[in-house]
């Protein structure tokens, strides 16, 4: 029963490595087995390459047109990593939260403010 529950263990963990696709290590036909990316953008990508590594997923982002925020989370789920890392959404991702609820409080200040002149 052990060496099963290992077995299972290890035949996951193999499945899961060989299913990230590491921007600085991958070939041309890696990249494109990640969904979402075709073989224009990864030829941007091993344009931008030549230049150096990338050295996070803001580097990559900066300097591949195509892949912006909302992409590059999309990217990551489809296992593609920068130095191994998955992206994280930095603060523009968090702020959009916060200017959709200042968006949705102004309509109901110009009602009060229509109520006072009344």
């Amino acid at each position: 029963m052990l060496k099963r529950i290992i077995a299972v263990f290890f035949a996951l963990y193999a499945a899961l490595a060989l299913a990230a696709v590491d921007v600085n290590k991958a070939s041309h036909a890696d990249l494109t087995q990640v969904k979402g990316i075709g073989p224009a953008t990864a030829t941007r990508i091993m344009d931008a390459r030549k230049q150096g590594p990338f050295k996070n997923w803001d580097d990559l982002i900066g300097r591949v047109k195509g892949i912006a925020q909302t992409s590059a989370g999309k990217l990551s789920e489809e296992g593609l990593t920068v130095n191994g890392q998955a992206y994280k959404a930095g603060p523009a991702s968090s702020s959009k939260p916060a200017s959709t609820t200042e968006k949705s409080a102004k309509p109901a200040q110009t009602a009060g403010k229509k109520q006072e002149k009344s």
